[in-house]
């Protein structure tokens, strides 16, 4: 038999494994190795199959966004089609991809097959399983090209980089509406239904979303677990934080482009907007009265049933809007800086304080 220590390549060195066969040898050792990403192969076969990555020749000439193959164009094009050919045969639901309708389908089953070893969770695909892995190790794979930001899951790569080219490839054949991802659309459809299977157990108030219930009973709990490392305010969502964290950094991105004026939310941006425009979509049935946001025709209807669902815990008093309710607090409490203690009237006086701690212009 051939020793093969005596292989004049020299990789077998750096591998301590021992080998009966020059067969068993070279497939342990790696000799191809992407030019591009270095990514190491074992054949030949692999790293042309993996070179495909980086070309994308297929492109779609509704969107310009370009694929590795032509099947994958395929099933791209259906989302602007809205084609749907595989469906499920329990509950009737149409995918684009044949994937999809077979991890859904565990939805039926409740089989969940992949199990995570670190924490026994387990999930209804092994691509699932893959990301899941990533909150271990902290690692976030998906990165945006334009922007910088990472991501552990290829889905919110995916619905993130749509904010930067402006595809929103679901829309509602209802009123003709656009959203980038299905779930949006799903959520948004149910305004159109009057569907709201999510109700809170305490107060019997119901909601469209399940995470816009889970945010509701928080303000039956207290629970804000989202925390500003800057300052130490809490809040009831990771939205609400992020958007909170702009007050310290000044970040306003997004921008009207009538007037020039900048938003630290996009709904702001929205309501401004319609400022310009005169656009007052939502109407109260009742009076005849037109509003900007859907948010402020509800607390207008309030005010017609007397409905105050907002009560303060110390004095008993009652209020249409959780801002009313805020607002009156600080008649008991104030607003206090947890480095000094000054108490202050509103919130906007408090931060515009904090920030004098945090810049070193602090004066007693």
């Amino acid at each position: 038999m051939e020793n093969v220590d005596n292989l004049d390549n020299g990789k077998e060195s750096l591998c301590k494994e021992p080998f009966t066969k020059r067969r068993s040898l070279r497939r342990n050792i790696t000799e191809y190795s992407c030019g591009i990403c270095k990514k190491p192969f074992t054949s030949e076969d692999d790293l042309l199959k993996h070179k495909k990555i980086h070309q994308k020749p297929f492109r779609c000439e509704v969107c310009e966004k370009s694929y590795v193959s032509k099947s994958n164009l395929t099933s791209h094009k259906r989302f602007h089609s809205g084609e749907r050919l595989f469906r499920c045969e329990i509950c009737g639901k149409y995918f684009v991809h044949k994937c999809k309708l077979v991890a859904h389908m565990s939805s039926h089953t409740g089989e969940k097959p992949f199990h995570c070893e670190i924490c026994d969770k387990s999930f209804v695909s092994v691509s699932n399983l893959k990301e899941h892995r990533n909150l271990h190790t902290g690692e976030k794979p998906f990165c945006c090209k334009i922007c910088g930001k990472s991501f552990f899951w290829k889905k919110s790569f995916v619905i993130h980089t749509r904010c930067h080219t402006g595809e929103k490839p679901y829309h509602c054949d209802i009123c003709g509406k656009s959203f980038v991802s299905s779930s949006n659309l799903v959520h948004h459809k149910k305004i159109h239904s009057g569907e709201k299977p999510f109700r809170c157990e305490i107060c019997g108030k119901s909601f469209v979303a399940n995470d816009e219930l889970t945010k509701h009973n928080r303000t039956h709990t207290g629970e804000t677990p989202f925390r500003c490392d800057i300052c130490g305010d809490s809040f009831l969502d990771s939205s609400n934080l992020i958007t909170h964290k702009r007050t310290h950094t000044g970040e306003r991105p997004f921008r009207c482009e009538i007037c020039g004026k900048s938003f630290r939310q996009n709904s702001h941006l929205i309501f401004h907007i319609r400022r310009h425009t005169g656009e007052k979509p939502f109407r109260c049935e009742i009076c005849g009265l037109s509003f900007v946001s859907n948010s402020d025709l509800t607390m207008h209807k309030r005010r017609h049933t007397g409905d105050k669902q907002h009560r303060c815990e110390i004095c008993g008093k009652c209020f249409v809007s959780s801002s009313e309710l805020t607002s009156h607090k600080r008649t008991h409490t104030g607003e206090n800086c947890v480095v000094c203690m000054k108490s202050f009237v509103s919130r906007k006086e408090l931060l515009a304080h904090k920030n004098t701690h945090l810049s070193g212009t602090y004066s007693p």
